[in-house]
C-alpha cells in the first residue's frame, strides 16, 4: 500500500481530468470509503482514510482474490451454491475452488456444524467495492449482525487481494485470523499447487506474522493429520448426503443396457433383467450403481442421445422403485449433456463421463447447473478412435495422464464445477496400451502427487479406477472370454486400492467387495503403525 499526503496528490494531479474527479471527493473520502469506492474501478485507485493523509492502493484493472466461505444455518450446500452464483454475477470470475470441509464451530461452540471452503478468482472490483459486494450477498441471503462468530447462513471473508496489504476502519487484508484457523487454512492450502504457485506462496507468506512459510504454518496447526479428526472432515456432496469417501473404498457396480458392451452386452436390455441385476448387486453390497446405455468399448459405434435416453430412462425409473436402493447412489454413464440432464432430473446422483467433457461442448456447463458430482475420466479421442496409434503414444503415461486430466479439471472449474464435486478417473483401458494400464495401476500415488504439484484440491479428489474384465487382463492372463477375467480383476482392484483408489468400478460385486474389504483392513493396520 502506498501512503501519500493529500497535498502531494493535489500537486501531482492538478489540472488533470483524473485529478478533478478525485478531488471533488476528497472530503467524503476522509469520512469513509463509500464515495471513493465509486471511483476505484474507473481510476484503479482505492482510497482509505488515515488521519490527514490519504492511503492509496494502486492496483491493476484485474486482481486475483481469495475469498473464504462458511455456512451453518439452513441448507448449507445450497447457501454455498447461491453465494458462488451471486459472486459470479457480481463480477468475480472464479478460477479455482478448495475442497469442502465440515467442521465443528470455533469460538462460539454451541451451534451447528459448519461447511467451509475457499475460492480463488479474479475481479476488477476494488477491495472496498469487493467488500461491499460480499456484504450485500450476505445480507440478501439472510445474514444479520447477530452474535460474533455465531450461526450464519453465509459468511464471506476476503483473505487476500492481489499482493496488497490493506488496513482501514472496516477492512483488513490479509484477514487477521487466517493463521490460527484450521478451517480456513485447509481450503486456503487447497487453492495452491505445491510447485507452480511459488510467487503466490511467497506473497501470502509475506503477510504472515509467523516466520515460517505458509505450508509450514499449516503443518504447525496439524496439517493433513487434522482431516478426519478434531472435528474436521473433507466431504463430497452427493444426493442429500455429505460423503466422506476416506472411510472405506466404495464399490461401483456396472449395469450395461447396451447390446454390444464387451463383457455383458445384451444381457440387461429389458427392464426386468436390469432390475434383477440391480437387486443382485444390492444384495452383494454395492455402494454405487453405474447405469450406461451407450457402449464405450474400443471401436464402438456412437448412438444418438435420444436412443440412449430410450434405453436408459425406463430402467432408471424402475430402479428407483426398489426399496433397498434408497441407501445407494445412482450414476449415469454418458458423454451427452442432454442425457446427463435428463437422468439427473429422473433421480441420478452423479454423472460419469468417459470423455471428461470433450465429446459434448455443453457437458461442463450443464453439469455445473445440475450441481451433482462429476466423474472426469482421461481418454484421448473417442471410443472409435481411442486405440489409434497416435492416441497410444506416451513418454511417461502417469505424468501425461495427470497433465491432461488437470487441463480438464481447470476447464471444469472455470465452467463452474467446484473441485469439491470432481472425481478423477485415469481411464484404464481407454487410449492405453497394456503396459500403460499396468503403469497406472501401480502409479496412482504418482498421479496424485503429480496433480498436487498443480492443484492440491484436485490431488485430494476421490480417484476411481475401472479395470474390470478389460482386455489387458485377458492378454496378460490368456483369457479371451471377458466373463472369465474376474480373478484378474480382483488382483487389479487389490493393486489399485492399495495404491490409493477410492472407488472401484466392477462387474462382479461379490468377489471384488471381499478384496476391497481386505485392502481397507490392511490400509487401516498400516496407518496404525505410522
Amino acid at each position: 500500500m502506498l501512503r501519500i499526503s493529500a497535498a502531494w496528490l493535489r500537486q501531482r494531479l492538478r489540472g488533470t481530468t483524473l485529478g478533478m474527479n478525485i478531488f471533488k471527493h476528497i472530503t467524503p473520502i476522509k469520512h469513509g470509503y463509500r464515495e471513493a469506492a465509486k471511483y476505484s474501478r474507473a481510476t484503479s485507485l482505492s482510497f482509505l482514510h488515515s488521519s490527514s493523509d490519504i492511503s492509496v492502493e494502486v492496483h491493476s484493472l484485474e486482481q486475483e482474490v481469495v475469498i473464504a466461505l462458511g455456512s451453518n444455518v439452513g441448507n448449507r450446500l445450497n447457501n454455498f451454491n447461491e453465494a458462488l452464483r451471486l459472486m459470479k454475477k457480481s463480477g468475480i470470475h472464479i478460477t479455482r475452488h478448495g475442497c469442502l470441509y465440515e467442521t465443528e464451530p470455533a469460538y462460539v461452540t454451541d451451534q451447528p456444524l459448519f461447511l467451509n471452503s475457499a475460492i480463488r478468482g479474479v475481479t476488477k472490483l476494488g477491495p472496498h467495492e469487493l467488500l461491499g459486494v460480499l456484504k450485500k450477498i450476505e445480507k440478501e441471503m439472510g445474514r444479520t449482525d447477530g452474535i460474533r462468530y455465531g450461526p450464519r447462513p453465509i459468511d464471506l471473508d476476503i483473505l487476500f487481494y492481489g499482493k496488497f496489504k490493506i488496513h482501514s476502519e472496516i477492512l483488513t487484508i490479509p484477514h487477521e485470523r487466517i493463521w490460527e484457523r484450521p478451517f480456513v487454512m485447509a481450503p486456503l492450502i487447497d487453492l495452491l499447487g505445491s510447485a507452480i504457485d511459488s510467487d503466490t506462496v511467497a506473497s501470502w507468506h509475506s503477510f504472515s506474522r509467523q516466520k515460517q512459510g505458509i505450508f509450514e504454518s499449516w503443518e504447525k496447526l496439524g496439517g493433513e493429520s487434522l482431516i478426519g479428526r478434531d472435528g474436521m472432515r473433507r466431504v463430497l456432496p452427493i444426493g442429500n448426503r455429505l460423503w466422506d469417501w476416506s472411510q472405506k473404498t466404495h464399490v461401483m457396480g456396472i449395469l450395461n443396457l447396451t447390446p454390444d458392451s464387451f463383457s455383458d452386452g445384451g444381457k440387461f436390455q429389458n427392464v426386468d433383467s436390469a432390475i434383477s441385476q440391480v437387486q443382485l448387486m444390492i444384495s452383494e453390497g454395492v455402494d454405487i450403481i453405474d447405469i450406461g446405455a451407450q457402449s464405450t468399448r474400443p471401436f464402438a459405434t456412437k448412438i444418438s442421445a435420444e436412443e440412449e435416453l430410450d434405453r436408459l430412462i425406463p430402467v432408471l425409473e424402475a430402479v428407483q422403485q426398489i426399496p433397498e436402493v434408497e441407501d445407494k447412489f445412482l450414476s449415469v454413464d454418458t458423454f451427452y449433456s442432454k442425457v446427463a440432464s435428463e437422468a439427473v432430473s429422473k433421480g441420478a446422483h452423479l454423472v460419469n463421463d468417459v470423455s471428461g467433457g470433450k465429446l459434448d461442448s455443453d457437458m461442463l456447463k450443464v453439469v455445473s447447473g445440475l450441481e451433482v458430482p462429476y466423474v472426469l475420466m482421461h481418454m484421448r479421442g473417442d471410443p472409435s478412435t481411442m486405440q489409434n496409434g497416435e492416441n497410444l503414444q506416451y513418454e511417461n503415461v502417469c505424468r501425461q495422464v495427470t497433465s491432461e486430466l488437470y487441463s480438464r479439471v481447470t476447464e471444469a472449474e472455470s465452467s463452474g464445477i467446484p473441485a469439491w464435486r470432481i472425481i478423477l478417473d485415469p481411464g484404464i483401458g481407454f487410449s492405453k496400451k497394456n503396459e500403460d494400464n499396468l503403469d497406472i495401476l501401480v502409479g496412482l500415488s504418482t498421479i496424485r502427487e503429480e496433480i498436487g504439484l498443480k492443484s492440491l484440491a484436485a490431488s485430494h479428489a476421490p480417484i476411481l479406477i475401472g479395470p474390470s474384465r478389460k482386455r489387458f487382463l485377458g492378454d496378460i492372463c490368456s483369457q479371451t472370454d471377458a466373463s472369465r477375467r474376474d480373478p484378474a480383476t480382483v488382483a487389479a482392484v487389490t493393486a489399485g486400492v492399495l495404491g490409493g483408489a477410492n472407488i472401484v468400478r466392477i462387474h462382479n460385486v461379490r468377489d471384488n467387495l471381499d478384496a476391497v474389504r481386505l485392502c481397507d483392513a490392511l490400509l487401516r493396520r498400516k496407518k496404525a503403525y505410522t
